[in-house]
């Protein structure tokens, strides 16, 4: 594996995720209004959708160069799962990270600067719990739903990448997987499982969301490791590496 180009398809990729993502959040979610007063914008199912298309084009245009992780609770797991090296990984989660902060640094020069309101919940596409929360969820309840989605996200990682599986349909599925995973949680935390893209949009929000980004590097990553344990402990076997996992 050529790192550069790896750490270079992570940025990418991260970018991606959090520009169409996030951007959709931001900027299409309630965009404009019918004559009648219906919203004509993408809507929460629209904004579900959105997060598993990046995931799909990122992972068909950019995993055989990366692995097509773009997500440090991602590489966490795959580490401890044993399909990608502990080495690589702290290299993997800035250039992540560094991709996330561009990206929401792009939605936000292309919104027009907008001036955000960072005590209402899902402000600039962030993540919170409680107040910030977009049902008030506490902050036990958002802990556990992000560490719930995040291990069901590596167990359907691994068990679509691997070698026995099906995969030219691996990216697919961890798409439709996100998706899922966001119309379930977009209304207790307005769904993270995802630690670079929380930070981008918090640095952007500000207020409390700086404070509360704890728990979306902690509940992620300990998901996406007690995931990957699960898979591998009583899913997988010793011939079961992954293709795609650089």
């Amino acid at each position: 594996m050529n790192m550069t180009k790896a750490l270079g398809a992570e940025f990418i990729g991260t970018l991606g995720l959090v520009l169409g993502g996030c951007g959709a959040a931001v900027m299409a979610a309630d965009f404009g209004a019918s004559e009648a007063g219906t919203s004509l914008g993408l809507g929460f199912l629209g904004v579900s959708l959105a997060f598993g298309l990046t995931v799909v084009t990122g992972a068909y245009a950019l995993g055989h160069i990366s692995g097509g992780h773009f997500n440090p609770a991602v590489t966490a797991g795959l580490v401890a799962g044993g399909r990608f090296e502990p080495s690589k990984a702290v290299p993997y989660v800035v250039a992540q990270t560094a991709g996330a902060i561009l990206g929401a640094l792009l939605i936000f020069l292309i919104a027009g600067t907008p001036d955000i309101d960072n005590s209402a919940a899902g402000a600039f596409a962030a993540n919170g719990y409680g107040d910030l929360s977009p049902n008030g969820s506490a902050l036990g309840t958002a802990f556990i739903t992000e560490v719930v989605m995040t291990a069901m996200f590596l167990i359907v990682i691994m068990g679509a990448t691997a070698k026995k599986a099906a995969p030219a349909m691996g990216g697919l599925a961890i798409g439709l997987m996100l998706v899922l995973i966001h119309l379930i949680s977009i209304p207790v935390t307005n769904t993270s499982v995802n630690p670079a893209r929380s930070t981008s949009q918090a640095l952007f929000a500000g207020g409390d969301y700086i404070p509360q980004l704890w728990l979306f590097w902690v509940a992620p990553i300990i998901g996406g490791v007690i995931g990957a344990l699960i898979y591998r402990g009583l899913l997988g076997d010793a011939e079961d590496d992954i293709a795609l996992a650089a």
